[in-house]
């Protein structure tokens, strides 16, 4: 192989991506057989596996077992806005799906938990201390759209009436109004976005496969520089964007 050359799995690969994405492979159409690889693009078996497992790890074929790898359905990927905080005594989620007109429905479990060593470091707390792990499923017409899990510093919220995220008073009223009722005056908010392989629990709870890639988005809520919330917003890669609007000051 000379410089610059691609290797013959990748040059089959390739030929395969473009019948995918012009639509002479369409969703669900079984693709080529690892011998008919072999024999259409004279390759070893060797190499027709190698570009079947890159077409796999790219999201656009699936395995089925006993049947064969098939091209994938290619989602539409839909728009998630984030923008600059707006007090509406509700959470961004709720925002989000009130704006489109979409009545959006949650799951959620709250429990006392420690702070591991990376919790911690994002909650200046040390390792150890307790917090209150929130997890939620979100839905969009039954299907699971997004995971998020919360921690919140007991230190802050014990034995408050705001120490249940989504119960109390102030349930589900997103953290700034619940913050502020126990005189915690949030006054920023940072955002991280990153993709990474999805874990396994996740996958499952969004339907997904095993090497399908996620979003994430690590949001953490301070005030007066000190952190008072922190989470994980998890989401399909190949399903949603998130798409930012901030003001320019």
């Amino acid at each position: 192989m000379t410089i610059g050359e691609q290797p013959a799995y990748l040059r089959v690969a390739d030929d395969l991506r473009r019948q995918i994405v012009n639509g002479a492979l369409p969703p669900h159409t079984r693709l080529p057989s690892q011998a008919r690889i072999r024999e259409e693009y004279g390759v070893s078996d060797t190499v027709a596996l190698e570009a079947r497992k890159v077409l796999m790890a790219e999201g656009l074929v699936e395995g089925r077992s006993g049947s064969g790898t098939y091209v994938r359905e290619r989602p539409v990927p839909r728009r998630v806005a984030r923008s600059a905080y707006r007090s509406s005594g509700s959470t961004p989620f709720r925002q989000e799906q009130a704006e489109a007109g979409v009545r959006g429905t949650w799951e959620s479990r709250s429990e006392q938990f420690e702070a591991g060593p990376e919790i911690a470091e994002r909650l200046a707390i040390k390792p150890g201390d307790r917090v209150m792990r929130t997890k939620y499923v979100f839905r969009d017409a039954g299907e699971a759209m997004m995971l998020s899990t919360s921690w919140e510093p007991l230190a802050i919220t014990g034995r408050t009436p705001v120490m249940l995220p989504e119960e109390g008073p102030l349930g589900g009223c997103g953290v700034v109004e619940r913050m502020a009722a126990i005189d915690v005056i949030v006054d920023n908010v940072a955002e991280e976005v990153g993709a990474r392989p999805g874990l396994a629990e996740e996958l499952l709870a969004l339907g997904g496969v095993p090497g399908h890639g996620v979003l994430v988005v690590e949001r953490t809520y301070f005030a007066s520089g000190r952190p008072v919330e922190t989470a994980d917003v998890v989401m399909h890669a190949d399903r949603y964007r998130v798409a930012y609007r901030l003001p320019v000051k």
